[in-house]
């Protein structure tokens, strides 16, 4: 009988030694994702766009893309601000491993972007998350309320509107 449980308790330990991690806040693909904000932050996207695998898919809310199409998304936005990026405050970074053994990094911060066409600064919580396999980006999704930013750009576009039409 102990020969059993001693049994049961070495095969238990050795099971569990030889568990996969399944969550962690260090790794290289969390560091992966880092250096995508900061080279977001600088408007190097070449450097991000080294990450992605070539049929990586992305989805910004309800804007679907392959990653050969992010570059021109971002500067497509960019247009709108003259300054704009992700705050270093409150950032938090994790990485699991799904019951189906796929790899993802979810990613937690603020941006921050002041509007060209009337200088109010806007602030967004953000969500990304990404999918990696052999080190690359597979599939991306990021989740934002962008209410405040459109609500903006509407009466922009009106003011402007309204001022063409006065000259």
């Amino acid at each position: 009988m102990k020969k059993l449980i001693l049994l049961l308790l070495i095969s238990g330990l050795f099971f569990n030694c030889n568990q996969k991690q399944r969550y962690t806040q260090n790794s290289k693909e969390i560091d992966t994702v880092k250096s995508m904000i900061e080279a977001y932050n600088s408007k190097d996207y070449a450097s991000a766009q080294s990450h992605y695998a070539d049929t990586s898919k992305t989805r910004f809310n309800s804007d679907l893309m392959d990653s050969k199409e992010i570059p021109n998304y971002h500067q497509q936005n960019d247009a709108n601000y003259s300054s704009r990026g992700f705050l270093d405050d409150g950032q938090e970074y994790e990485m699991v491993v799904d019951d189906k053994g796929h790899t993802w990094v979810n990613f937690w911060g603020d941006w921050k972007g002041t509007l060209k066409g009337n200088g109010k600064d806007v602030t967004i919580h953000i969500h990304l998350t990404s999918r990696f396999v052999d080190g690359k980006i597979v599939e991306e999704y990021g989740y934002w309320d962008p209410s405040e930013v459109i609500a903006n750009l509407q009466d922009i576009a009106a003011q402007n509107s309204m001022q063409t039409e006065s000259e």
